[in-house]
């Protein structure tokens, strides 16, 4: 990922229903805001309606807390004729700290969609 300053897609704070019985985050819970972020840009360069294909790489890093901030920045890493691929990173900033930390990474490819759910081409 880029060292620049870049805006977040998505930025929320967890709720104690999102925890595991360790009292961290559930991990299910952030890959679904990671595929909302990817979704989101992903839709945003295919012009329409996108729907994931694959997680091709996922590392959890370090866990998320009830409390910290959760920033999901991504980048287009590929353009493919229907497929687009998204890096993701999620980091967080502790409830007092707020310094960030990295707490997964992960690559998402989606397709564009028609109306009927069929592949199309991606218009760039």
């Amino acid at each position: 990922m880029s060292e620049t300053p870049r805006d977040p897609i998505i930025r929320t704070v967890p709720q104690p229903a999102d925890m595991n019985g360790n009292g961290d985050i559930f991990g299910g819970w952030v890959l679904s805001q990671m595929d909302i972020a990817g979704g989101t840009l992903a839709s945003r360069v295919a012009g329409g309606r996108v729907a994931t294909v694959a997680i091709t790489a996922m590392t959890f890093v370090q866990p998320i807390k009830v409390g910290d901030l959760v920033s999901i920045y991504g980048e287009v890493s590929k353009i493919g004729r229907t497929s687009i691929t998204i890096a993701l990173e999620t980091s967080v900033q502790r409830r007092l700290d707020p310094t960030p930390i990295q707490v997964t990474h992960g690559t998402f490819v989606f397709v564009a969609i028609d109306d009927d759910g069929k592949p199309r081409q991606v218009s760039t």
